[in-house]
């Protein structure tokens, strides 16, 4: 059936304007004046219109780990903050999504219960090169490493020697390398020179994770994908002493990009109490004068896009009571709140809404590869749009939150920016409540 949307503000491709789109098929037919109407008419006035946003590092953990967030939560919750596509990551899944036998496993726990449509990263692990090819034969966008321990033993990080094996067969496949990128020895030399300090107090925490071993990991990546001809992707960047080094790499022509976090552009280090392990996450939220680095890089494009790193764990693993952050699980739930939490630090510093949509649409729908069908209103893309006010505020309550635990370091906040519909291929999904699932599996 044909339906049209208008609104008095659409962002769309060239800039913000009154708009009609007529949708059919779950796609965008045409994009129009604000009269032309085709069909049921959803006129949503002065609300706002923009592409759905696409999350491309998202912890889903079904199956194996399905206690700490699953599809069915992790979609509903999506949705509710105005996000149309995630791509999960290949870990902390059970079996992680390093094998396409690992991988066929996830496709069947996903299936049916996505209220968003989702993609997939698959994983690089010691030994794995030959499955990278069916991987991606199969479906996969890209593939993921570490550097350091992952956290999960299922998923072991691999070394230099391991990547210049992997590497050219990622080239060849045309595909991605994504790093988490922190080396081992700065971190362990700085757990013998805090053998003796207060694990609870977060400047502990903060000092386990030195820049240096970011910055090394970074530097190390960046001579890779000159010598092998990979493209990287930098994830989660949390030093903002590494964006000189990836300004100069983007300078050179390496097809090298990056990515940060609403966490990191928000919290400072300064600012959060001891014993708060709801804000652990590795690498961590590092101090004032860093994010102000990060925001510059976000500025001058060298920080491409921002992503929400959803990471959840069950409550008893994040020892609220206790406090212990050098034993607490590493990772911030805020997948849905990530659209909200960044209109209101864009807002803040003069940017609008076309950044908006840059940072958390188009530019992560490019790495995965969407940028054909996600990521803008335009004909022939999918109809994926949010309805929103960018002038409402409300607070983060734990009553709102639809991850399976309502665990967030933005509890209590007050934000800008409430999601009013999203639609998913032309489909309400959306609307203070949820309908039936409508997600699909991009393959």
């Amino acid at each position: 059936m044909m339906q049209t949307i208008r609104s008095k503000h659409v962002i769309l491709p060239d800039g913000i304007r009154p708009a009609a789109f007529t949708m059919a098929d779950g796609k965008i037919s045409s994009v129009g004046d604000w009269d032309d109407v085709a069909g049921e008419l959803m006129d949503a006035g002065d609300l706002v219109v923009i592409p759905g946003n696409v999350d491309a590092h998202v912890h889903v953990n079904e199956p194996g780990r399905t206690e700490w967030e699953g599809f069915a939560t992790a979609t509903r919750a999506a949705a509710a903050g105005g996000v149309t596509t995630i791509v999960d990551m290949p870990l902390n899944s059970i079996p992680p999504t390093t094998t396409l036998a690992g991988f066929e496993e996830k496709l069947a726990s996903a299936e049916g219960q996505c209220t968003v449509d989702v993609a997939f990263w698959g994983g690089v692990v010691p030994g794995n090169t030959d499955e990278l090819a069916p991987l991606v034969e199969r479906g996969v966008r890209g593939f993921k490493c570490f550097l350091i321990h992952s956290g999960v033993d299922e998923f072991p990080h691999v070394t230099e020697d391991d990547l210049r094996i992997a590497m050219p067969e990622i080239a060849r496949l045309d595909s991605v390398l994504l790093v988490h990128a922190e080396t081992p020895a700065p971190i362990e030399a700085a757990a013998v020179m805090l053998a003796d300090k207060d694990p609870r107090a977060y400047e502990t925490f903060l000092a386990s994770r030195p820049r240096q071993s970011e910055n090394e990991a970074i530097e190390l990546m960046i001579r890779l994908c000159r010598d092998t001809g990979c493209r990287v992707h930098i994830v989660h960047l949390s030093s903002g002493d590494a964006c000189e080094m990836l300004r100069d790499s983007k300078a050179e022509g390496l097809p090298i990009s990056a990515e940060t976090c609403p966490h990191y552009l928000t919290f400072t280090a300064e600012e959060i109490p001891d014993r708060a392990t709801q804000y652990k996450c590795c690498p961590p939220v590092r101090e004032a004068e860093n994010r102000d680095k990060l925001w510059s890089a976000i500025a001058d494009g060298t920080i491409e896009m921002v992503v929400s790193d959803h990471s959840p764990c069950t409550p008893a693993l994040k020892l609220l009571e206790d406090g212990d952050f050098l034993a607490a699980w590493g990772g911030i739930s805020a997948l849905q709140f990530g659209l909200p939490v960044m209109w209101t630090n864009l807002r803040d510093r003069g940017y609008d809404t076309a950044d908006l949509t840059r940072l958390m649409s188009s530019a992560p729908a490019r790495l995965a590869g969407l940028d054909h069908r996600k990521g803008k209103l335009a004909a022939g893309y999918d109809a994926d749009l949010v309805i929103w006010d960018p002038d409402a505020t409300f607070t983060v309550r734990p009553e709102l939150i639809q991850h399976r635990h309502r665990l967030t370091p933005y509890d209590g906040m007050e934000l800008y920016g409430k999601i009013h519909a999203t639609y998913v291929r032309g489909q309400l999904v959306f609307e203070g409540g949820f309908a039936a699932p409508e997600g699909t599996l991009i393959l």
